[in-house]
């Protein structure tokens, strides 16, 4: 890890490192700053075994969706080192990095004083910009890169690209799930029925609960209501585990609802990143993945 300490990452600096582990997982937390923002900025590094050593590998960058966090990711990221160790070394993963959006997550707990000056919260446009300069800095250098993102995160990865000529993109492939992406024209076309399920899930979001007696209440309430019953039960587990902060007799999500609300308010951001995709996709090989079931918008 000393090759990382005192690295500067863009426009960060590494303040802190941490070694975790998870399950079969070995995950290494840094917290950076942002020096043009002041914001902090939360990643895990995932491993498994020596796969860090194997430098023809692919490194995974993952980004997660409005009001989840980076953790979220943990089971796939697992099942992802599992069925990958009998293929050749150049298809295994060496490593894999999950990052919390500035006013999600542990990144939002850092963030709290921050946050209190930005009623308008933090754009997909800054969070893809710290994601850029970590695709682009020293610590990633030799790096054969694969982004995946969801939902707002997949716009992040999108438009963390947009300052790259086609040709230049730091990532071998994007993986685009349940994409939070539409044309400017497409949007404007359904412009009332967009804007009353935003209205919705604003109106929602800001008004529900966010309290709890501890971790354990919190995952019991998650499991028994919409959206989260219909998750995998490991990623609730991770909600009440890795989405709260403190301890008995009270938790509260790191993830301050307004922010979380706001979050769902951004538009430019969609219209955005569909543009970019236009143009990357001709570059770069782009995989879009699309859940069954049409239950929110």
């Amino acid at each position: 890890m000393t090759d990382l300490a005192g690295d500067i990452i863009g426009t960060w600096h590494v303040t802190l490192i941490r070694l975790v582990s998870s399950m079969e997982l070995q995950s290494t937390l840094v917290t950076t700053v942002d020096v043009e923002s002041g914001l902090s900025v939360v990643s895990k590094c995932y491993t498994v075994d020596e796969s860090a050593r194997n430098t023809s590998g692919i490194t995974l960058l993952f980004t997660h969706c409005v009001g989840s966090h980076k953790e979220q990711w943990e089971p796939t990221i697992q099942h992802m080192f599992d069925i990958q160790q009998l293929k050749d070394e150049k298809y295994r993963i060496r490593e894999a990095w999950s990052f919390d959006w500035q006013n999600h997550g542990d990144a939002a707990v850092l963030n709290r004083e921050a946050l209190k000056t930005r009623p308008g919260g933090v754009s997909v446009h800054e969070w893809a910009h710290s994601i850029a300069a970590f695709a682009s800095s020293l610590r990633m250098k030799g790096h054969r890169m694969v982004a995946i993102g969801h939902s707002a995160g997949a716009g992040a990865i999108m438009l963390s690209t947009k300052d790259s000529a086609p040709s230049k993109v730091p990532f071998a492939a994007l993986v685009l799930v349940e994409p939070a992406m539409v044309s400017r024209e497409l949007f404007y076309a359904h412009y009332e029925d967009r804007m009353a399920t935003m209205d919705f899930t604003v109106r929602v979001t800001s008004a529900r609960r966010d309290k709890w007696e501890s971790h354990d209440a919190a995952f019991e309430y998650f499991k028994k209501r919409f959206p989260w019953s219909s998750w995998d039960t490991r990623v609730v587990r991770l909600l009440a585990d890795y989405g709260l902060q403190g301890s008995s007799p009270c938790v509260s999500l790191k993830c301050d609802r307004l922010q979380e609300a706001v979050s769902y308010t951004e538009k430019e951001s969609h219209f955005d990143a569909t543009t970019l995709l236009g143009h990357i996709c001709h570059a770069v090989p782009v995989h879009v993945v699309w859940g069954t079931e049409n239950d929110l918008m």
